[in-house]
């Protein structure tokens, strides 16, 4: 299971193979999908220069140009996780009782250990191993409340030249004493993470209150006051995952019109804020989502382990008041770092709010959805000339299975389906980040 570093300077080179990439939302248009079935993508300096048929774009290759062919591979824009938490990697797959329940018993007790930079370097060396390996090449990440675990994210991501995006958890109530901050010092804190990291490279800071009910209505204010200072950092937090949660949310804000009011009173809801789960909002507060330019990342593996209900993804994706959608695996109540595997979950839940999600709007979720949900799109989740050359390979046959069903399909958008409905981490062949190979399966 190679990975690799890729060069200070990414050169001039090429990608050939099957090419498959969704440009615009295809829940609300019918021409989403761009094929090429013997496709060349040219990479300088990371960014995509060119993208087409290979018939008409050879000639702008130089003869010592370097071409990596995948005849037998799907070329797809890298996956987006928009919603995990790295330092749950040591917990996922912890016995799942409800979600308070959850947190009380597994996630308070790791996070921790994060106080210790060198256990989060470890950490952050497997969770970015992990995502490559999965063909994740962005994600949007919880830390720990240590200002320690936000470096050791950022030092790995800035290793790896990954686009990614972090931040500090705020936490001043209803936690252990070792986890809390205060609104001061999580201000404090997290302006000076700002200052080091944020637009560093290709890192991005996400101002992170963990959730309402461990956020003071003085740190919740504090937490919008660093947006406002600090235009184009993302906010991340939970929303409406849990029937339990939403009434400790009621009772702690009476003041508030529900759980997403709490947030809405607070300046917090914005392009670029970020709201985890979502399962139970009204349509009222999806109307609020849709009007303030915010975004639900849909987790249905985590939603599926701790029971917390079903997301209905064609209320949100509506075309009256469309919000915007991507997947996240939620490690470590998620039960895959692969958003192939979550896209599988996607379709099952779907499938239970008696909505047939197909193959290209699961894609889109997996990709633009999440970029679109990020602020991103101008930079990833296709593959569009302009845009940074993070791809993902998928092997067809991977498994002798997966071989045999792939051999049956009749169609681009089965062929997808199956990917998704049977795929996981043994799919991916390669992984490139800014046009560099980070990960390759076979070693090569």
């Amino acid at each position: 299971m190679p990975y690799y570093l890729p060069p200070a300077n990414s050169g001039h080179h090429a990608i050939r193979g099957h090419i498959v990439t969704v440009v615009a939302d295809p829940f609300l248009s019918s021409d989403a999908l761009v094929e090429h079935t013997d496709g060349l993508i040219i990479v300088e300096g990371g960014v995509i220069a060119a993208v087409g048929p290979y018939a008409e774009l050879e000639d702008r290759l130089g003869p010592d140009a370097h071409i990596d062919h995948h005849p037998d591979g799907i070329i797809t824009a890298g996956f987006i996780d928009t919603h995990v938490h790295y330092v749950q990697t040591g917990i996922i797959a912890a016995f799942g009782a409800q979600l308070i329940d959850w947190l009380n018993t597994y996630t308070f007790v790791e996070e921790q250990r994060f106080a210790d930079k060198t256990h989060a370097a470890a950490v952050a060396s497997v969770f970015f191993d992990q995502l490559l390996s999965n063909g994740t090449t962005t994600a949007l990440t919880f830390c720990a409340v240590y200002p320690e675990s936000v470096d050791a994210f950022f030092e790995e991501a800035t290793r790896r030249n990954m686009r990614m995006a972090g931040g500090k958890v705020l936490m001043d109530r209803n936690a252990p004493a070792h986890l809390l901050d205060t609104a001061q010092s999580g201000y404090d804190d997290s302006k000076a993470l700002i200052e080091k990291w944020h637009g560093k490279g290709r890192n991005h800071y996400a101002v992170t209150p963990r959730f309402a009910p461990t956020s003071t209505q003085g740190q919740l204010d504090a937490a919008a006051t660093l947006l406002k200072e600090h235009p184009g950092t993302l906010m991340h937090t939970h929303v409406s995952e849990n029937l339990g949660e939403i009434a400790w949310v009621r009772s702690l804000f009476p003041e508030a019109d529900g759980y997403l009011d709490v947030y809405d009173r607070a300046g917090l809801l914005q392009p670029g804020a970020v709201l985890a789960h979502g399962v139970h909002l009204t349509a009222h507060e999806r109307l609020r989502v849709h009007e303030t330019g915010s975004a639900v990342s849909h987790c249905p593996t985590s939603n599926l382990f701790l029971g917390s209900g079903l997301f209905h993804v064609h209320q949100a994706k509506n075309h009256t008041h469309p919000i915007k959608v991507g997947l996240g695996t939620d490690i470590g109540a998620g039960t895959s770092f692969s958003l192939l595997s979550t896209m599988n979950e996607a379709y099952k839940v779907a499938q239970l709010t008696q909505y047939p999600l197909d193959s290209i709007k699961m894609l889109y979720l997996a990709t633009l959805g999440g970029a679109e949900a990020l602020g991103l799109q101008d930079r990833i989740g296709s593959i569009e000339v302009g845009k940074e050359a993070d791809l993902v390979v998928l092997d067809t046959k991977a498994t002798p299975l997966l071989d045999f069903r792939s051999a049956q399909v009749q169609s681009l958008e089965e062929q997808l389906f199956v990917l998704a409905v049977m795929g996981d981490d043994r799919v991916i062949q390669s992984t490139y980040i800014a046009g560099d190979v980070a990960y390759s399966r076979d070693g090569h």
